[in-house]
């Protein structure tokens, strides 16, 4: 996981609105796609490039995928954002 995989994965708005959604909470994959108003198919590119970044992992339940933020990953990139800023200010 780099930052790189982690910026690709957050600029497109369909992985930002997945991102949103499960900051209510777990949800498993076909109340995920219901929302979505999205297929499986298209849903599973979305969550397989957010998994990439990992920005979201998955657990498994009997026959059902649910999806949680990997809250980790999202303070890591707001502190390098962050320490990005605080580095502008210092140069002022």
């Amino acid at each position: 996981m780099g930052i790189q995989e982690i910026l690709s994965a957050l600029s497109d708005g369909e992985r930002r609105k997945i991102l949103t959604i499960l900051k209510e909470g777990k949800i498993s994959s076909g109340d995920l796609a219901k929302r979505m108003e999205m297929t499986p198919q298209a849903l599973s590119y979305h969550l397989k490039k957010l998994k990439k970044a990992d920005l979201i992992y998955e657990t498994k339940f009997k026959n059902f995928i649910f999806y949680e933020l990997n809250l980790t990953i999202l303070d890591e990139v707001v502190f390098w954002i962050d320490s990005l800023r605080k580095d502008d200010e210092n140069d002022k």
